[in-house]
């Protein structure tokens, strides 16, 4: 009974250590596109998504060279 309840304890740390590796990696991801200024060699495209959480416009800005989007709040 000893080696279940352990194997159980590990199984429970294994996934909040692996909750929070995900919360951090997905925090940094989704705040890392979003700014106040709008970084060098973006440029302004047609395209407007509409946060889903608090209903924020944002206007995508695409860089060419590396793909990357960059999404901006405008005024719309």
């Amino acid at each position: 009974m000893e080696i279940v309840g352990l194997i159980y304890f590990m199984i429970i740390i294994g996934m909040i250590i692996l909750a929070i590796i995900t919360y951090l990696v997905f925090d940094k991801r989704y705040h890392k596109n979003h700014g106040k200024q709008i970084p060098a060699g973006f440029e302004k495209t047609e395209e407007i998504t509409i946060d889903p959480s608090d209903g924020r416009k944002l206007r995508v800005y695409y860089n060419k060279q590396t793909g990357e989007r960059f999404y901006f709040e405008e005024n719309l």
